[in-house]
């Protein structure tokens, strides 16, 4: 197991964005759950985040894409609005143990 981030991450950041081998993943929690991603908008594959850590729309309701404004929905990824509409966002599996979320 890789360690993504840790609950206090997540409480100065409602998004969190990490690098872990190589592979950059967003986690978040919605709706009391954490929620892990790709860190790769499914059109053309580059990260969705504007700045470090920001990845919800001006409502922050919504996963964005910063190149293109898709939106996508934080509990399972689908994107709801944009050119890759109907697409998915990657989900990865976690787990979590003493505040530490990891990537499974």
């Amino acid at each position: 197991m890789q360690m993504l981030c840790t609950r206090d991450d997540l409480r100065r950041h409602p998004t969190f964005g990490v690098t872990v081998d190589g592979e950059q993943y967003l986690v978040l929690e919605y709706d009391n759950q954490i929620k892990a991603y790709r860190n790769r908008c499914p059109h053309l594959h580059i990260p969705l985040e504007w700045e470090e850590h920001a990845f919800l729309d001006k409502d922050s309701h919504l996963i964005r894409c910063s190149t293109h404004g898709a939106l996508f929905m934080p509990d399972n990824g689908e994107c709801v609005s944009g050119p890759c509409a109907g697409d998915k966002l990657q989900a990865v599996a976690t787990r979590e143990s003493n505040n530490t979320i990891y990537l499974l």
